[in-house]
């Protein structure tokens, strides 16, 4: 049986923890912008582009003769990832072709190129299946760093410009029409997605990413109102939620990445079914409060 101390002092559990936490503050600050921009299959699309880049790291890793034969991996992903966001926003820019038709075009190229190169590398899809559901035996040292360094300009570009990003998602045309950098918010915004895509591989996977970084905002949603309340309740979820899935997986046999986007879908539904009844507080709470300001004599109505 696995202990508390054995997960804090093993860096194969360690080192899974504390990326579960980046993530989990990470990938709901970019979320609450897709969500805004209506753009949640963004990291979808990402997820497909970055597997070409896990197989295309593997290539040159093989050519080098690097050891382990994915050292290039990661490295890969993120470079595939940014590019693939550099391109979704020049296509909508210059285009005639929507982003929708873009993202589909992304999630079917990266798949088919993520199989075809991993097989001239001399590997095969099985070993896209870690990226693609995420693994705790695979994450390394090296992992945590790159994770790392992700987290801080994720979160120092989406905390630090709140304001200026916030104000460019909610009308992009009155920014623009007000002098604000919308292309160069979109494109900050897009490559934030890519490095959220990297950063959560290794313990989400590829495929689920895109579920971390919307439903927890989803859920948020439902419970609080406001934009800066709904990032920061949303991310508290995903803490939540990340932490939770792994630890889960510490002591059942399950992928990591299917865990913790279940749980975070039930908090969802909770959030959901709770929502009437604090509708309900909340009007309680509003008439009992105007009618102790109400003049003596005088009943206040509110009709809703």
């Amino acid at each position: 049986m696995i202990s508390p101390l054995d997960i804090l002092t093993s860096d194969l559990l360690r080192y899974p923890l504390i990326i579960a936490v980046l993530i989990g503050l990470t990938a709901p600050v970019v979320g609450t912008y897709l969500v805004q921009k209506r753009l949640s299959l963004l990291g979808d699309g990402l997820g497909h582009v970055a597997l070409t880049g896990v197989a295309v790291g593997w290539l040159v890793g093989a050519w080098v003769t690097a050891t382990p034969a994915d050292l290039l991996a990661i490295p890969g992903a993120l470079a595939a990832s940014v590019l693939a966001a550099l391109a979704i926003e020049y296509v909508r820019e210059v285009s005639h072709t929507s982003r929708d038709v873009a993202l589909a075009i992304m999630f079917y190229g990266g798949i088919a190129g993520g199989v075809v190169i991993i097989q001239l590398a001399g590997g095969t899809s099985q070993n896209l299946m870690g990226y693609l559901f995420g693994s705790l035996s695979t994450v390394t040292a090296p992992d945590l760093v790159i994770a790392l360094v992700l987290a801080v300009v994720v979160l120092g570009i989406g905390i630090g410009l709140s304001g200026l990003l916030a104000a460019v998602t909610g009308d992009e045309e009155f920014a623009r029409a007000s002098g604000l950098p919308v292309r160069t918010v979109n494109v900050l915004i897009a490559v934030m997605a890519a490095l959220t895509v990297t950063l959560s591989m290794r313990i989400v996977g590829a495929l689920m990413v895109s579920a971390l970084m919307i439903v927890p905002v989803a859920a948020a949603q439902q419970l609080v109102v406001g934009f800066t309340r709904t990032m920061r309740t949303a991310m508290v979820i995903a803490v939540v939620c990340s932490l939770g899935g792994l630890l889960v997986t510490v002591y059942v046999d399950l992928p990591p990445g299917g865990v913790i986007v279940l749980a975070t879908i039930a908090v969802y539904v909770l959030a959901l079914l709770s929502r009437p009844l604090l509708q309900r507080r909340a009007v309680r709470t509003d008439q009992v409060a105007e009618s102790t300001r109400a003049p003596a004599g005088e009943t206040t109505f509110r009709v809703r």
